[in-house]
């Protein structure tokens, strides 16, 4: 029997991207400033704080020529 299969793979972050998570407790602008094998650094582009966290993202879509950080 067949069946409707969704596939999740992690996102390959790269250092210098831009991000916009628009969902969840990390939502906001992000730039990525290291990619590890299982972590993932992100800098916020109006406090410049910086956080590691374990890597959690799946690419949904993506945009070209957004403003970016969101007003």
């Amino acid at each position: 029997m067949e069946h409707d299969v969704t596939f999740f793979r992690p996102y390959p972050f790269v250092v210098g991207q831009k991000l916009r998570i628009v969902e969840g407790r990390r939502k906001g602008d992000w730039e990525v400033v290291c990619v590890k094998e299982h972590k993932v650094t992100l800098r916020c582009p109006i406090s410049k704080k910086e956080f590691e966290w374990d890597r959690f993202c799946y690419l949904v879509e993506e945009q070209k020529d957004i403003r970016w950080p969101a007003p």
